[in-house]
């Protein structure tokens, strides 16, 4: 019986020990700057549209004729949702302006606050002012 016993907490102290951390959400903060604004124009590539934050990719051509492929963190599809967007809501070739905060390590990447569609209407993509990110 204590050999019983003695197993049976060795076994419940190795699967405690066992589980692995899963990784902590990133603040805004962390990634992002709050005092680089973005605004650029370009094509859609592709919408991701996955936990915990969708992802847009857009192709955007500087005045040399260059093409450079950003990343922009949207919210998550649940807050998306919730703001009127569906996992159609574009599709490859689509022009859309964004608008959001670079990157801090100066990547082509941002964290969307808005889009603007291809008929115009300005949509909400960021998350909550609660994530770490800036007011409006």
């Amino acid at each position: 019986m204590k050999n019983a016993t003695l197993l049976a907490g060795a076994v419940c102290l190795g699967l405690l020990f066992s589980v692995m951390p899963a990784p902590a959400h990133h603040a805004f903060i962390a990634e992002f700057d709050a005092n680089k604004r973005v605004k650029v124009s370009g094509t859609v590539t592709k919408l991701e549209w996955t936990n915990p934050h969708a992802w847009l990719y857009v192709d955007l051509k500087d005045e040399s004729g260059k093409i450079t492929n950003w990343a922009f963190e949207m919210g998550s599809p649940n807050t998306l949702i919730r703001q009127g967007w569906r996992r159609t809501a574009l599709k490859e070739g689509d022009q859309v302006v964004v608008e959001g905060f670079a990157a801090k390590d100066g990547s082509n990447m941002a964290n969307a606050r808005s889009v603007t569609m291809p008929d115009g209407r300005k949509v909400f993509a960021g998350s909550p002012e609660t994530d770490g990110g800036p007011a409006k």
